[in-house]
């Protein structure tokens, strides 16, 4: 471990998805949340990985009244599942979707997911339905501008009808050879990114320092879910969260804090 975080009693790497783990989806981080990161901060090396954009992450963890941002909280920022990344707050090497999967076969991608969601019959529409970040897309049925009540909704209508599983599955057969991964994240999106780009991709990120140990919090450890890759990788020593109340209780736990 080099002398950046020589600081640090042990030479662990503990990182956390966001949305469900650290924070309910969308939504602000809590002072609970905060003051258990700084104290686990004491002691190990943290990161956060999540799939969406940087900017979007920087937003729950804007803390009021503070000058405080993400990249001071954690040592690694993740953003887009480490395709931006963060370093001790200096950015670190970035890769692009739109460069490996190419206009011209973008293109149709993306007119067939507009049409499917054109047809598709489900209580409520609103507005986003793709949204185009620097490593993935991110497709939303119901559209990304859902209020938070509306975002609860329908991650219960999702539970019992498994729209967007099908919608993954119709575009895992349409475009095999694209070399894409399609993945559950959150309450009302599926992340498209290519093979390899999942939440492992941060791992290259933190290679060099040769940690005696990396942990993992997420929420969506399923197969299916955007933590599963992380969460299984032999690199990585994963956990399985319900909020992030229990991501608190389990760190206290786990690391005595």
């Amino acid at each position: 471990m080099s002398s950046a975080f020589a600081d640090r009693p042990s030479k662990k790497l503990v990182l956390f998805d966001v949305d469900g783990t650290l924070t309910p989806a969308r939504q602000l981080v809590t002072p609970e949340v905060l003051e258990t990161i700084r104290a686990l901060r004491k002691k190990v090396v943290v990161g956060v990985v999540g799939g969406s954009d940087f900017v979007k992450i920087a937003e729950q963890f804007a803390v009021p009244g503070s000058k405080e941002t993400v990249i001071d909280l954690f040592d690694y920022t993740f953003g887009e599942n480490g395709l931006t990344a963060y370093k001790l707050g200096k950015p670190l090497a970035t890769e692009s979707f739109i460069k490996f999967v190419g206009e011209e076969r973008y293109k149709p991608l993306v007119n067939f997911i507009l049409h499917y969601i054109a047809d598709l019959d489900i209580p409520i529409k609103r507005g986003t339905f793709v949204e185009f970040r620097n490593g993935m897309i991110n497709v939303s049925p119901i559209g990304r501008n859902a209020t938070i009540q509306e975002r609860k909704e329908f991650e219960q209508y999702d539970k019992q009808h498994g729209v967007r599983a099908a919608f993954i599955k119709v575009l895992q057969e349409k475009f095999a050879d694209y070399g894409l991964t399609f993945s559950i994240g959150g309450q009302i999106s599926f992340d498209v990114y290519p093979n390899g780009w999942d939440k492992t991709f941060c791992l290259r990120h933190v290679a060099d320092e040769k940690f005696e140990e990396i942990h993992f919090f997420g929420d969506k450890t399923y197969k299916g879910g955007n933590d599963y890759e992380l969460f299984i990788d032999p690199r990585v020593i994963g956990h399985t969260v319900t909020s992030p109340s229990d991501t608190v209780s389990q760190l206290k736990q786990l690391f005595a804090l």
